[in-house]
């Protein structure tokens, strides 16, 4: 089937969108798939229509069929799966038609996102190989990576095409430029047909497919909505009324190179048949002939913190936003260390989900007020993609060019009934798209960005994986949680040696026993050892608790000095004046 395909020199029509049709015909807004257990007639009836209207491939009434979207285990899902398929196959049967495996994105924001789906999309795959699918549509995607394992276990089985979802302005739900996950496609031997689907009608589709390249290697289809839907009485309903519109500019999809065409929501039988008067199914094949635009060259600058150090550790200084906006004792710490030789002052993203400033924005008056390098933290949790593009295209103009990028700690759960995470993707995600932001927008001076290390992980051989991923999204630095132990100093060079990256070790100089008992007890990811706790005394006064930590921080660092890249400090309460004690025997 996989070669067969690939030999087609036509034109080849698909279905339209068989859930908004549903909706339409029977008034419901309960789930269409749920059709394939409680109404399998009306399932194979509006299969038949499609493939009356001049189809010659039909998607399975699968799209939403996953634990996310029906709300249920696995094994309800599987059933859903097995019965969807084989109506598909029943609708086809004595004719030439094929009926297509169709798989949709699957809507699951937390922070293990990738993981979690590359699982899933792995098994929906696996039941559709059993009941006999030979030709795979991932469709409404809004990156690729979640789906390379499930694409690497079906590639010599079966035929795969792989749809993105843009918005008008070319970009995926995740912040993903079209161009960019085009050519990842393009790049994978599995794939067999790329191209895009729903989210925008056929105008916003033309101009978007021809701002891009098409290698030619792989066949193109395109799978506009009808249009844009319309509120009414509470629901949102597509206008039935631009069929020849459609129909002309599904046509001009077809000259300028799409193999492959056919609907996506708002599109019934009726557009599929007009499609197929109009359109010469028996053309001769067309490569694509859209090209890209051409990018202006633009010398590169340097805005790495670290760009031009040499024969010395980095040195990186967190200050903690105010929960307020009292700014005093942040600002007089930031003129503090403008003594001290510290190479880049960072400040946290409201860690522990609790609000505080801004920390692109209190990083850009600080800046501004003492010209020394600043590093935001970014974290994925309260912004989807649109807002963190706003907000990295505004710190960019504020020559704020050196970002930290985290997953972030989710919101407590005593505010979770009012309080909603977003987490469009995690750190590596978020990598991704700024890594490809430094492509597009940023090319003549790019943002410069590191991921964090949590050497405490129990199993090391994950997190070094995940260091991995960071540094091949484009990660060029990494700091890692404090250390306050030989052990957890250990794991850290562990990382160092199976990695090669560049590493900022955390130090945190504990003040007193009720800081040390505070970090091991309310801190996630910040290790406290008992013999860290034993240093310390209830009745210390100030200047011996702060002795103490100086005392464990210089300890820490004689640990690493032989493979630390530097040393990323923490102070409890911005008491940023230990810093020269910890260092003066260093400069």
């Amino acid at each position: 089937m996989k070669q067969k395909i690939k030999a087609w020199n036509k034109k080849v029509l698909f279905d339209g969108a068989f859930g908004t049709y549903y909706a339409s015909l029977f008034d419901t807004r309960e789930l269409p798939e749920l059709a394939n257990e409680l109404y399998p007639e009306r399932v194979l009836e509006i299969h038949k229509e499609y493939i009356g209207a001049g189809a010659k491939i039909i998607r399975s009434n699968t799209f939403a069929s996953n634990t996310v979207t029906l709300e249920g285990g696995w094994e309800r899902v599987e059933e859903n799966i097995r019965k969807g398929f084989r109506l598909a196959k029943k609708a086809t049967e004595e004719t030439e038609v094929l009926a297509a495996a169709d798989i949709g994105s699957i809507p699951y924001e937390g922070s293990d996102r990738e993981e979690l789906l590359s699982k899933e999309y792995k098994k929906i795959c696996k039941v559709f190989l059993e009941e006999g699918a030979e030709v795979f549509i991932f469709e409404t995607m809004s990156e690729l990576e979640e789906l390379k394992p499930a694409i690497e276990m079906i590639g010599e089985q079966a035929y795969i095409i792989v749809q993105f979802c843009m918005n008008q302005f070319g970009y995926s739900y995740s912040g993903l430029r079209g161009k960019k996950l085009i050519e990842e496609a393009e790049k994978n031997p599995w794939i067999d047909a790329i191209g895009f689907n729903c989210g925008i009608g056929p105008g916003h589709m033309i101009k978007i497919v021809k701002e891009l390249s098409f290698s030619g290697e792989k066949k193109l289809i395109l799978l506009p909505n009808a249009g844009y839907p319309q509120s009414f009485q509470n629901r949102f309903q597509f206008e039935q009324n631009n069929l020849d519109y459609y129909v002309d500019k599904l046509c001009e999809m077809a000259e300028l190179g799409a193999d492959f065409v056919g609907g996506c929501c708002g599109t019934t039988p009726e557009y599929i048949k007009r499609l197929k008067e109009r359109l010469n199914t028996e053309a001769a094949d067309k490569k694509p002939v859209v090209k890209m635009k051409a990018a202006g060259s633009q010398k590169i600058e340097e805005n790495a913190f670290y760009a031009k150090k040499t024969g010395k550790k980095l040195i990186a200084v967190e200050l903690a936003p105010p929960l307020g906006i009292d700014d005093e004792k942040l600002m007089d710490a930031a003129h503090f260390l403008k003594k001290s030789q510290v190479d880049v002052l960072t400040f946290p993203d409201s860690p522990s989900g609790r609000t505080r400033v801004d920390s692109v924005l209190i990083a850009g008056k600080v800046s501004q007020e003492t010209g020394i390098p600043v590093m935001p933290h970014i974290c994925c949790r309260d912004k989807n993609a649109i807002a963190m593009r706003s907000q990295l295209l505004g710190a960019h103009i504020n020559q704020i060019r050196n970002f930290l990028v985290i997953t972030g700690d989710p919101i407590p759960s005593v505010a979770r009934s009012s309080i909603k995470s977003v987490f469009n993707f995690d750190s590596v995600g978020l990598m991704r798209l700024i890594k490809e932001m430094n492509e597009e927008q940023f090319s003549y001076s790019p943002l410069c960005f590191g991921g964090c290390i949590n050497q405490g992980r129990r199993n090391l051989e994950l997190e070094i994986g995940r260091v991995k991923k960071k540094m091949e999204a484009g990660a060029s630095f990494f700091m890692t949680q404090p250390v306050a132990s030989k052990e957890s100093a250990e794991r850290v060079r562990q990382i160092k040696k199976e990695t090669g990256a560049r590493i900022l070790c955390g130090i945190m100089p504990f003040v007193s026993l009720k800081n040390a008992s505070f970090m091991k007890n309310e801190m996630t990811g910040i290790e406290v050892s008992q013999e860290v706790l034993n240093r310390y005394r209830s009745d210390m006064t100030k200047e011996e608790g702060e002795e103490a930590g100086i005392q464990l921080a210089r300890e820490m660092i004689d640990l690493m000095d032989d493979f630390a890249d530097g040393y990323y400090f923490s102070f409890p309460f911005n008491r940023v004046y230990m810093l020269e004690k910890i260092l003066e025997e260093r400069r």
